[in-house]
């Protein structure tokens, strides 16, 4: 069994990768196999709407990591998803990969490409005070 984590801090090995590795222990100390992805540094291109992804079980654009993410998402048994609150929602980068995921699900829905997979999520929330941006 295995379980990929997609992490989309924009902050690699932040709070959001913590939280991750805390559920790994978890994780591991059953015998699960686990990989963490990290979004940091890296682009998720949003959805062009060509629907070319139709009958390909995956985006036909290759000018980000999608397609290996995606594919990483198809061959797990448990996807976690983590994320920092970004005004009151997931970063941008984890939008778009979920969005991308979606259309390829749903232009592919006899292929069952995320049905039956464990789901789980983190997030990290800051509360109060001002905004410490580097």
């Amino acid at each position: 069994m295995k379980v990929l984590a997609v992490n989309g801090s924009a902050r690699k090995d932040g709070n959001t990768a913590l939280l991750i590795h805390t559920v790994f222990e978890e994780l591991n100390k059953e015998g699960i196999e686990t990989e963490m992805i990290q979004l940091s540094g890296k682009v998720i291109e949003p959805c062009k709407a060509c629907w070319a992804c139709g009958g390909k079980r995956n985006c036909v654009h290759k000018k980000d990591l999608f397609q290996e993410i995606f594919e990483k998402m198809t061959q797990a048994d448990g996807i976690l998803l983590g994320s920092p609150v970004y005004t009151a929602n997931i970063s941008a980068n984890m939008q778009t990969l979920l969005e991308r995921a979606s259309v390829v699900t749903d232009m592919n829905r006899s292929d069952n490409l995320l049905q039956r997979k464990v789901g789980a999520a983190v997030t990290a929330a800051r509360r109060g005070g001002a905004l410490n941006c580097p």
